[in-house]
């Protein structure tokens, strides 16, 4: 059984209000409002260049929009409560040390001493089935497995939610698929995901619900079921047939 996180949420909601951010007099992100993570899953899909990865950048508080604000459940993010947002990007950040000292060295970041971090990173790398390589090094491992000893460092923080910028695009489809298992355990046990990703499939397996940009805009955020059987915007009617947006 997973682990069950605390009723209390340090996060919660992420709220965008009034998002704007500019570059050489071009618009790249303009949201009016934007709330997630009522759903255990949302996914932010689109075309290319639409505005979906800086919108998760913004919201994690990597980068400050020209307007507007980020709200974690209700109030401005803070360095205190960082820890609480965890991010997976395309391609794995690790340190040049082992699997397991790639933990470690998270988890000390929390405040915890060197031998609880120790404990709590061989057990998180346990989970997740690598054991066996936890004292290889980072750079030496395949792509799958740095993708998931990724997973497993931001898993081990147990944050509230967890940002996933295309985290499975570079994998191969046995690393994808305990990918997903992870997720939806931690999901199981409180955590919420939002994930931007173009692989409808992973989207229809994982998400509650689907927030679909164009061109630094949403143009709908609906339940799955909604947006893939009933849904009547246009725009989304064109993405689901495959239609190039431009």
């Amino acid at each position: 059984m997973p682990e069950q996180r605390s009723g209390s949420s340090a996060v919660g909601l992420v709220v965008g209000e009034s998002l704007q951010i500019e570059r050489a007099g071009r618009v790249l992100l303009d949201l009016p409002s934007i709330s997630l993570g009522q759903a255990p899953c949302s996914a932010i899909v689109g075309p290319n260049g639409a505005g979906k990865s800086l919108l998760i950048r913004t919201l994690c508080d990597l980068m400050v929009p020209d307007h507007g604000r980020v709200l974690w459940a209700g109030s401005a993010p803070d360095a205190a409560r960082r820890h609480q947002i965890g991010l997976l990007l395309q391609r794995p950040v690790l340190l040049r040390r082992s699997a397991l000292q790639n933990l470690v060295y998270a988890l000390r970041l929390t405040g915890l001493t060197p031998r609880q971090a120790r404990q709590q990173a061989i057990q998180a790398l346990q989970d997740a089935g690598l054991e066996t390589i936890m004292h290889v090094s980072a750079q030496r491992l395949s792509g799958g497995e740095q993708q998931r000893v990724a997973l497993a460092r931001a898993l081990a923080l147990k944050p509230d939610m967890l940002f996933l910028d295309e985290a499975t695009a570079n994998v191969d489809p046995a690393s994808t698929l305990v990918i997903e298992q992870q997720l939806t355990v931690a999901m199981q046990a409180g955590l919420r995901l939002v994930m931007v990703s173009h692989d409808v499939g992973q989207v229809r397996r994982l998400a509650q619900e689907v927030v679909l940009m164009h061109n630094g805009r949403i143009v709908e955020q609906s339940p799955c079921t909604i947006f893939f059987n009933q849904t009547n915007n246009p725009v989304s009617r064109r993405w689901l047939a495959g239609e190039l947006l431009v």
